[in-house]
Formats: structure tokens, C-alpha cells, sequence
């Protein structure tokens, strides 16, 4: 760990180690979307719970929770100009099984794919899922790749012929393989009403640096990766506190300690922000209502499920 950057010398910026846990979404019909994500993206259900009317179900790939669905269904569905969720990034490890889930996704009827693009630091791959929650499929390019200039990192939009890359990567023993192929949520990208303040909020507040910008967009990490959240008013500019609706209900990040929660309340304190903090996991939300929740390590299934 780079001690430059721990909370005890520096606590305006979260723990190099930090990174992203399962996304919850808000769905309307729950056989119907979980579907999906089990054939689509190669996820099995690993639990489920009733909590009244809500029915929470967490899908991942073996022992990692990638995404929790609340039926939820009397809310309306996902309004694309409202501020939300832009997509969700699923990170694989490799070729092979970025092009075997890219693969599974095609051929879903229910998916629409959207594009593809190399970011230079990456390999992405675009869809929607049925109610309308973004997803990319990617993989990193290695580390030691990526052009670093001080804390901005470049990144960039060059074309991705999916034809070409599933003909190069696509190997049937891993397609085979399903969800046995590691996964993980790798970044979650978000619509916002106003990007200076979308900024207050992620990087002074939560603690993320600032990696790189685009006209009406901001990218920020931990640790120096190229980007856990993202931030974008392109179909939301202007957009005021979301309307209880379908889509996303809480963007989880896991850091390593509770020095590193202390840390966190710390600067929410200061900026006056309430929270709600239970000694393993600490909840907010954004300036737009999106719940944002920080938590220690060891999140199982049934924590999840319990939040």
C-alpha cells in the first residue's frame, strides 16, 4: 500500500485500495431481469430475501456478488434524462472471457447493443438490458500500458469491430465455462444534473481523485486506476433530485478498514452531509438522491442482502 496516500497521512482521498462492490438495481420483474443477467452475462444466483413487499435476489460469478435485484414493481420505469445510473461496467479478466459474455449477450433477444470502443486503457463493450439499465462488458489493458500524465490519465474512443474481437478471443471452453470465469464490477458510470458539483460531491466529499475529463463528464479512482466512477450530464444536464423510479438503488464502493470509514465521515462532517453509519458500512447520498453506501471488506451474500 502506498502510505502516501493511507488515511492516517492523508484523509482527503480514499485508500489507494479501494474499489467497487455489487450495483443494486430496482426492477420491475424480477424472474424476467434475473433471467437475463444469468444468460446474458453468465451470473447464477447466489441468494435471495424477502424484505415485505420487496423481493432482493444478488446474482455474481462464484463467490462474487456482481449485482442485487429489488422487485420493486409498482415504481415507473427508467426515464433516460433523469439523473441515475449511465451504466454499469462489468471488468473480466481477460480476452477469452470478455469475448464469451460479449458473445452471450449478443445472441440474448432481449439485449440491444449499443457500441464499442477502445479506450486505450481499455477494451468496451455496450448494451442495455431489458429495462433499460446500461451495461459494459470490459477488460483492462495491462497497467504499465496506460499513458499517465501527472494524476490525468489518457483515455480515449477508437473503434472496436466486435466481429473482429469475438473472432480473434472467442474459445468455446470458455464460453463453455460460464460463470466459472471470474467478474466483477469494475466502475459504475452516472448521470448527473451539473458536473462542478457532481465533483464537490465525488471527489471532495467521498474522496476519489480526479483522473480525466470530457466535455460534460469527469472520471475519478482510487489508487490510480483509470476510473471507478464516472460522472456525465450528456443525457441529463440540469436534471434536479431523481423521482423514485426503476434502475439504480445504490452505487457500493468496499475500502479496506474502518480507519478508512473515520476517514470518510470525517469529510462528510465537514461538508455537513448526513449519513447513516453502522460501524461496518456508512450511507449517503449524491446531490441528485442516488444512494452512494462505503463499506469494509468481507461483504457476503447475506450482508448484501441485509442492507
Amino acid at each position: 500500500m502506498d502510505t502516501q496516500h493511507s488515511p492516517a497521512a492523508d484523509g482527503r482521498i480514499l485508500n489507494p485500495a479501494t474499489g467497487m462492490d455489487a450495483v443494486t438495481l430496482r426492477v420491475g420483474d424480477l424472474e424476467a431481469m434475473s433471467a437475463y443477467y444469468e444468460t446474458a452475462l453468465a451470473m447464477e444466483p447466489l441468494q435471495e430475501r424477502t424484505r415485505g413487499r420487496e423481493v432482493h435476489r444478488v446474482l455474481g460469478r462464484g463467490a462474487t456478488p456482481m449485482v442485487r435485484l429489488i422487485h420493486t414493481p409498482d415504481l415507473p420505469s427508467v426515464d433516460p434524462r433523469e439523473a441515475g445510473l449511465f451504466h454499469t461496467a462489468f471488468l473480466f479478466e481477460d480476452e477469452a472471457s470478455l469475448a464469451a459474455t460479449v458473445h452471450r449477450a449478443a445472441q440474448h433477444p432481449q439485449s440491444r447493443f449499443v457500441g464499442s470502443s477502445d479506450h486505450l486503457v481499455s477494451e468496451a463493450f455496450y448494451f442495455t438490458d431489458p429495462e433499460g439499465n446500461g451495461i459494459e462488458l470490459y477488460r483492462d489493458r495491462p497497467r504499465d500500458t496506460w499513458e499517465v500524465h501527472g494524476t490525468q490519465i489518457r483515455m480515449g474512443t477508437r473503434p472496436l469491430d466486435p466481429r473482429a474481437y469475438l473472432r480473434r478471443h472467442l474459445d468455446q471452453e470458455v464460453l463453455d465455462a460460464g460463470s466459472a470465469r471470474a467478474g466483477k464490477v469494475g466502475h459504475v458510470h452516472l448521470q448527473v444534473g451539473d458536473v462542478a458539483r457532481a465533483r464537490e460531491f465525488y471527489v471532495g466529499a467521498v474522496g476519489f481523485d480526479p483522473t480525466a475529463s470530457l466535455p460534460g463528464a469527469l472520471f475519478a479512482s482510487a489508487g490510480g486506476y483509470h476510473h471507478h466512477v464516472a460522472m456525465n450530464t450528456w443525457n441529463s444536464g440540469g436534471a434536479g433530485p431523481r423521482a423514485s423510479r426503476l434502475g439504480l438503488g445504490d452505487l457500493a464502493i468496499t475500502v479496506p478498514g474502518r480507519e478508512d470509514l473515520d476517514a470518510l465521515v470525517a469529510r462528510y462532517r465537514m461538508r455537513g452531509l448526513n449519513f447513516d453509519d453502522d460501524g461496518h458500512r456508512v450511507v449517503t447520498t449524491d446531490p441528485w438522491g442516488t444512494q452512494v453506501s462505503v463499506a469494509v471488506p468481507g461483504t457476503e451474500t447475506k450482508e448484501l442482502l441485509s442492507r
